[in-house]
């Protein structure tokens, strides 16, 4: 008989997601070795189940199936079952995800994927209702279903599960040129002369950038900002191309797409109007309807392009957006140890949106006389915009709104901020929705960059303050002894585990550089360099010129038998954050020119020219590489300030909008570093900084003024 289990095993785990299931009567395992012993020992079926905290139909499938007893008995009798956390395990996520795309054709969370005893997929789904619906099966339907197949058809699940092991094995090829010997060695020749052309002229191009744009544009929704249709998502890096193509090309289009974007977005319902901070998409085409979870990654990223917004337009919109998303980080994701939580869940009470949405009878009671003004500018209506209550947004700016009102813009401003004021704090009332307190190296390494940048856009000292303190507790808690690079990639309620994946490393090395470029202490640029280097020794493949997703010294990815360590796969999309491998690229076009190296420049290159034609033909999933691109096309800027007011003079041209620019301050020469490395007789007895413009190493005369700067950018 069976008997429901208290506490299951994920009651010993720190992730919020599978602390959510140790009430489940399901006897649930964590990925670890023990529940793959037990599957060989048993000859068992595993049920892998995949989600993360603030996945709503996660909670959904757990209410409906995995809190039943009966339901539970049966997956208890028949499998073992796993739970992940996505999140944490994201290279456990990224194959058996691949699996359910190859077996039906989608994805998406919950993901329930099945294997063989030595972890090889034979069937994949997502959702799964507890009765028949939606032309779907009952999730006992499909356990039913494959613990019958396991039994009685055992010789078809295993042909399964290895044709479907196969084709993930080699689905990495899919869209990287391979480089035979030959063209591999003219390349290296090529690099090492420094020459121009070669047999490489036709791949690092203004035309291909030029048709990167236009296979862009052709996805611009011109009346709602944005890709496509519903549902939207922000899209970041693909606007951050747009910005850069913008630098070079001055195509008009290019910075007006940005800007529609950014000011549908900051002014419709993904962006919390009381608050602060984004949601993670619409799912509608005017930005209006949220999926309400707010993940620390897309607040990160969005920081980012809008600060490369106001630098280049200097629009309040921009300025006051991020401060105020700035603001909900410090004040809800905050941590005690100066990092970063993951997210806040879209439901509060069961209910999605909950928290966020309002009814004009709510407004006109808080608001009193103030109400009809506030009503008539965020939209709020007796019969609601959204399953009859309002979600806040608005169609005009301050200065439309006013000036169709009769308003002082100034007066009607202040007004509105003191509304939002009474609303925020009745909303902080209710009860908030569930915050994944998880603390991930990757996404915290974003957000430092967030903050440095945004230190670079608006001299906010806080900024700064933030982005070092918190480089440096993860310089110090993340790094797994202290004398290696290895590092975790989750530190949660102090418990540091599971090996840091490339991501980890491409975004921290990024965020070194990020705050180098606030700082100018030389000390995180050799970290960076050091990590660098442990990066490629450990992830780097040189048959194909990308690096894994995995280190080379994992071992707990999978115990798959024959195929142990034939799943380090490559993530190369850049989907709702940035891939490693794109990221690693940047990271390696900055340390070339810091250090010039011309090893980085190398493998840079090399990358490039494996997905090059890729990049062009689908930008949108390649909008980070396509930056990387323009990096190749047009000789990086390399700046350097030197002298007595160095800090202050390299501070004002960070405000600057200079997409591809290595900027390095000294006070004095610096023989460490090429770009410092200047001829001593022009610096002696000298008050004021001067400032020195190079591309490839060769410098013009120096400059006395940020303003002779701009002028010499413009000419180059």
């Amino acid at each position: 008989m069976y008997k429901t289990l208290i506490m299951n095993r994920l009651s010993l785990e720190t992730s919020p997601y599978l602390l959510q299931h140790a009430h489940n009567p399901v006897d649930w395992y964590a990925w670890k070795p023990e529940a793959f012993d037990r599957a060989k020992r048993e000859n068992k079926p595993i049920l892998v189940s995949i989600g993360y905290s603030t996945c709503h139909w996660c909670h959904v499938m757990e209410r409906e199936s995995f809190e039943n007893n009966a339901v539970a008995a049966f997956m208890n009798q028949h499998f073992i079952n796993i739970k992940v956390d996505r999140e944490e395990r994201p290279d456990v996520d990224q194959i058996y995800m691949e699996a359910c795309q190859i077996v039906s054709g989608s994805g998406g969370w919950p993901l329930n994927c099945f294997l063989t005893p030595d972890g090889k997929p034979f069937f994949a789904g997502t959702y799964y209702p507890p009765e028949p619906s939606y032309g779907r099966p009952s999730w006992q339907q499909v356990l039913q279903n494959m613990a019958g197949a396991f039994q009685q058809k055992r010789d078809i699940v295993e042909a399964q599960a290895a044709q479907l092991t196969e084709i993930i094995r080699n689905s990495d090829k899919n869209y990287v040129k391979t480089v035979d010997k030959t063209e591999k060695s003219a390349f290296y020749e090529k690099i090492a002369s420094d020459t121009e052309g070669g047999v490489f002229s036709n791949i690092f191009t203004e035309k291909r950038l030029d048709n990167i744009f236009k296979n862009i544009q052709s996805g611009f929704d011109i009346l709602e900002g944005g890709f496509g249709n519903a549902p939207k998502f922000p899209s970041t890096m693909s606007l951050q191309f747009l910005m850069d193509y913008y630098f070079y090309s001055h195509d008009i289009e290019a910075l007006a797409h940005v800007e529609l974007s950014l000011k549908k977005m900051i002014q419709g319902g993904i962006y919390d109007q009381i608050g602060g901070g984004f949601s993670r998409y619409a799912t509608d085409r005017a930005w209006l309807v949220p999926h309400f979870e707010k993940m620390l990654y897309d607040n990160a990223l969005l920081i980012n392009v809008i600060n490369d917004a106001y630098k280049i337009t200097k629009d309040d919109l921009y300025r006051v957006t991020i401060q105020e998303t700035l603001e909900f980080i410090i004040r809800e994701m905050k941590s005690t140890e100066g990092v970063f939580y993951s997210a806040y869940d879209a439901d509060s009470e069961g209910v999605e949106g909950k928290f966020y949405v309002w009814t004009k009878a709510e407004i006109d009671t808080i608001l009193q006389h103030d109400a009809p003004l506030f009503c008539d500018f965020y939209d709020v209506t007796d019969e609601g915009n959204w399953e009859e209550n309002t979600i806040l947004w608005r169609a005009n700016s301050y200065e439309i709104f006013a000036n169709m009102n009769g308003l002082d813009v100034t007066n009607f401003t202040e007004k509105m901020r003191v509304s939002r004021e009474k609303l925020f704090k009745m909303r902080e009332n209710r009860i908030k929705p569930a915050l994944d307190n998880k603390i991930l190296l990757s996404w915290n390494a974003l957000m430092i960059s967030a903050f440095a940048r945004s230190f670079e856009a608006l001299k906010d000292d806080t900024y700064k303050k933030i982005a070092v303190e918190s480089l440096d507790f993860i310089l110090e808690n993340f790094r797994q002894t202290r004398s290696n690079y290895v590092f975790y990639h989750t530190f949660t309620l102090g418990k540091p585990q599971y090996d840091a994946f490339l991501d980890d490393y491409a975004y921290l090395v990024e965020a070194i550089l990020d705050v180098y470029n606030i700082t100018f202490d030389t000390a995180y640029l050799h970290e960076a360099k050091q990590i660098t280097n442990f990066i490629i020794d450990n992830f780097f493949d040189r048959t194909d010129n990308l690096f894994f997703f995995t280190s080379v010294n994992q071992n707990d990815l999978a115990p798959m038998g024959d195929i142990a360590g034939g799943f380090r796969k490559k993530e190369i999309y850049d989907a709702a954050t940035p891939s490693g491998n794109s990221t690693m690229l940047r990271n390696l076009q900055r340390l070339s020119v810091i250090f010039d190296d011309k090893s980085y420049k190398n493998i840079a290159s090399q990358m490039l020219i494996a997905l090059a034609d890729t990049i062009e033909k689908y930008p949108t999933s390649f909008s980070k590489w396509a930056c990387g691109l323009v990096a190749m096309v047009h000789a990086p800027f390399e700046i350097a300030v030197i002298g007595k007011n160095a800090m202050d003079k390299s501070l004002i041209i960070n405000e600057l909008f200079i997409p591809n620019k290595v900027i390095m301050s000294s006070l004095t020469t610096d023989y460490r570093f090429p770009l410092l490395d200047k001829t001593i007789d022009l610096l002696e007895n000298k008050d004021d900084a001067l400032l020195f413009l190079c591309q490839n190493y060769t410098c013009q005369l120096p400059l006395h003024s940020v303003d002779d700067l701009i002028q010499n950018l413009r000419h180059i």
